[in-house]
């Protein structure tokens, strides 16, 4: 049997989640919504696997999926995200998760990386696994926000999103001052000037829709 944590902050798609899972005959299902109720239940219980979102109030999922890691647990974490593969994927890979698959997946390819993982496997898409190529190449020139943290490229990206400061601190719990603080050094770090270089940037590059 096994034990599986669904960590996402949308009830509505934990439910439909779990009603995947239920119907592929895995039973033993947990939730969370939270950050802090992640941790805290996977101190407390032995999960199989992880289905991680990145968008969470607060601290982000990759700040989640570095905790457990650094904390020692080793259960497969599989990101299941809104987020295209182009931006977060690899950051994902690197942080210690064993796969990233995208909400607009197909059931079927969820089952499918859940019981790879579940082995022990890492489960990506071709053109991810192109990308990590690319990525891991040192004689290629390596796009600007490579170089950003993982909080100064989810700021990055909701700017170009067209989030205002107020917005973005809200949403992150951070203050409208902190938020500046990440926005310069998100511009210092590109070499850029204002919001308008940035989106035009993450446009270009994919970052957004």
């Amino acid at each position: 049997m096994v034990k599986i944590l669904i960590a996402d902050d949308h009830t509505i798609v934990r439910e439909g989640l779990r009603q995947i899972l239920l119907d592929s005959g895995l039973s033993d299902i947990d939730e969370a919504g939270k950050a802090d109720e992640i941790i805290n239940k996977v101190r407390n219980n032995s999960y199989d696997l992880i289905l991680l979102d990145i968008s969470m109030p607060g601290r982000s999922g990759l700040d989640v999926l570095k905790q457990i890691r650094c904390e020692g647990f080793d259960m497969p974490i599989l990101i299941l995200t809104m987020h295209p593969e182009g931006q977060y994927a690899i950051r994902a890979l690197r942080a210690g998760a064993s796969g990233y698959l995208t909400k607009e997946s197909a059931p079927d390819e969820l089952i499918a990386a859940i019981k790879k993982v579940s082995r022990g496997g890492k489960y990506i898409s071709q053109s991810l696994a192109e990308e990590i190529a690319y990525a891991l190449d040192d004689t290629s020139d390596r796009p600007l926000h490579t170089v950003l943290s993982d909080r100064e490229y989810q700021v990055l990206c909701m700017i170009a999103s067209g989030k205002t400061l107020t917005h973005i601190s809200d949403y992150l719990a951070l203050s409208v001052k902190t938020i500046s603080t990440y926005r310069s050094r998100v511009l210092n770090k590109m070499r850029m000037q204002n919001n308008a270089e940035l989106t035009h940037y993450a446009i270009k590059n994919g970052l957004v829709e």
